[in-house]
């Protein structure tokens, strides 16, 4: 199914007029991007469908080090995009405006993402299982928590290391009026749920906990 260009996320770069139906994401419209329009309108290493169709299928674009079936293919905020052929990567990042945007990284960057964490579960044996924003679900001996964000090594699944929802860290507002605002927590309000982040000199704002995704720790 498609989604019709007047409905798709304001986070998304595409033009408001057009073709009426624009690819719809495989899942999770509303968090992710499909990888054609990554492809297509971000990166622009094609202009159709059909050559992202064959790029797709000679191997020639991994995403966060794998293989996507197709140009539906979810990518998410942080999520790694790699052109084989010409040896470049790319991380699916944020404007200052809430827009999606592709940043350029170097190979070992290529390698990890950090994604927060949603829900926390615990399992037989008492294994603890991590439910992550772009829909992963990993097993962790980390002690990390709800609203944490993960690092992870892409090539092996596993979590380096947790970095921790708490004053003094770094942090995006990946969703909400507020998107692509970047700074440093300086309170959190439990009871109301929300955060005060600093994102310039003298300059703050209020968002809520679920609107905000830990990048770095307080070093």
């Amino acid at each position: 199914m498609h989604l019709k260009r007047q409905q798709t996320p304001k986070s998304w770069p595409v033009y408001r007029k057009g073709t009426k139906y624009v690819v719809r994401p495989s899942s999770d419209p509303r968090n992710s991007i499909p990888l054609l329009v990554v492809l297509r309108d971000l990166l622009k290493v094609v202009q159709k469908r059909k050559e992202a169709r064959r790029a797709i299928f000679t191997k020639e674009i991994l995403v966060n080090q794998k293989t996507p079936k197709d140009g539906k293919h979810p990518v998410y905020l942080f999520d790694t995009i790699s052109i084989v052929p010409e040896k470049k990567n790319y991380r699916l990042d944020l404007s200052g405006r809430g827009k999606f945007e592709a940043r350029e990284i170097s190979e070992a960057e290529a390698a990890r993402k950090a994604v927060k964490i949603i829900n926390k579960r615990m399992l037989r044996g008492k294994e603890v299982q991590l439910n992550l924003l772009d829909g992963r679900n990993l097993l962790s001996k980390e002690k990390c928590s709800v609203n944490d964000s993960v690092l992870i090594d892409l090539k092996n699944r596993k979590i380096e290391k947790c970095l921790h929802f708490k004053d003094g860290a770094k942090a995006v507002v990946f969703m909400g009026k507020h998107a692509g605002k970047r700074g440093i927590i300086k309170a959190i309000d439990k009871e109301k749920k929300t955060v005060e982040l600093e994102t310039g000199e003298k300059s703050k704002i209020n968002v809520l906990i679920k609107q905000i995704m830990v990048t770095g720790g307080d070093e």
